[in-house]
């Protein structure tokens, strides 16, 4: 999945206006390799970040976080894959609001 988003961020960034879009891939790509012991924080969103949201929801967002839902349901199917689901819920809420999003270490 992290060779995907890569890949789709580097796609996005060879025009100047798919750049906030390849940096936004980028972020997933991030959460992907390194799931476990980090969070997302919607906190820091402004006017800008929400207006780009919705636009990203519209056009991509829905189907990200629909397949990222679905697949946390299969992973929580079992008491082994609970863990595993719980990430993809985590990336299915990044998946339908990127921007103004940031990943942060959860302190120990």
């Amino acid at each position: 999945m992290a060779i995907g988003w890569f890949l789709a961020g580097v796609i996005c960034c060879i025009t100047i206006i798919g750049i906030p879009l390849g940096l936004q891939a980028f972020k997933m790509v991030q959460l992907v390799l390194w799931p476990f012991g980090r969070t997302v924080d919607f906190s820091k969103m402004g006017t800008g970040s929400v207006i780009l949201n919705i636009l990203w929801i519209l056009i991509f967002g829905w189907g990200l976080a629909a397949g990222s839902a679905i697949l946390g349901v299969l992973y929580c199917i079992t008491i082994i894959g609970i863990p595993f689901g719980l990430q993809w819920f985590k990336f299915a809420k990044l998946a339908l609001f990127p921007f103004g999003a940031e990943i942060i270490d959860i302190p120990k």
